[in-house]
């Protein structure tokens, strides 16, 4: 419901809207009628056709049908970084490795949330902008700009080149996220939950860091480590607009 009702609000309208029919139809009736009044074909199924098409996923009786989402070219990131339209300096989320869509689409929801402009994702080894990113971001999937780069670890020389700092996380380093400066041009590096960063994206970080662990875990999920980072930097330029 939530991805469906973020493409309408962004005025984007699915060509064509399937809805349970029955209690759910019933529950669906108002973003029902803001899809139609946009332009969608409502169609009427019965619950077993959408479970087929959700192959097993949870649709909670809505499914749109709309064009692919395409991430960004890189060109188009060192264009907008060369201009920067934004009153603050850049906050960026590279993901190094995140292949697992649910991964890719909860740090996507909370990049949107922390206010980050832009992911940086990798040409390989990167999970799709498919559906189920689209569902799990509830909408931050088509509100954050997501770039495609073809080698990370130039990409990340190119952005230190522009002035960004570049902070990669690992269980090794000696710093944790709350010594580091978000305040100034940051890019925030995260890596595979196990794998963590590849060696060439951690040697072109300017520094690493990493979260204190009390506890007898060794790491968390990267989604929810990206966001504890993300929202450290909110704190922090907070604090900075503020003083």
């Amino acid at each position: 419901m939530h991805a469906v009702e973020a493409l309408l609000e962004r005025g984007e309208t699915p060509r064509e809207l399937w809805y349970q029919e029955g209690v759910a139809e019933r529950r669906l009736g108002e973003l029902l009628a803001r899809a139609e009044a946009a332009g969608a074909r409502l169609v009427a199924q019965p619950r077993e056709v959408l479970d087929g098409l959700a192959q097993g996923a949870s649709h909670q009786g809505v499914i749109a049908f709309c064009p692919p989402l395409e991430a960004q070219s890189e060109e188009t990131l060192w264009h907008r970084l060369g201009g920067w339209p934004h009153a603050e300096p850049p906050l960026l989320l590279v993901l190094d490795g995140v292949t697992d869509v649910h991964n890719l689409g909860a740090c996507l929801r909370s990049a949107d949330a922390a206010g980050v402009h832009g992911v940086v994702v990798p040409k390989d080894k990167s999970a799709p902008l498919n559906a189920t990113v689209r569902k799990v971001a509830c909408g931050a999937a088509e509100s954050v700009p997501v770039y495609r780069v073809t080698n990370l670890a130039r990409a990340l020389g190119r952005l230190k080149g522009a002035g960004v700092w570049v902070l990669g996380t690992a269980g090794e380093a000696t710093d944790d996220v709350f010594a580091a400066d978000f305040a100034r041009p940051v890019a925030l590096v995260m890596g595979a939950e196990g794998k963590g960063l590849r060696r060439l994206t951690r040697e072109a970080c300017d520094t690493l860091i990493k979260l204190p662990m009390a506890g007898s875990v060794s790491s968390l999920n990267v989604s929810v480590a990206t966001g504890v980072c993300l929202f450290e930097a909110v704190r922090q330029r907070r604090g900075a607009a503020g003083g």
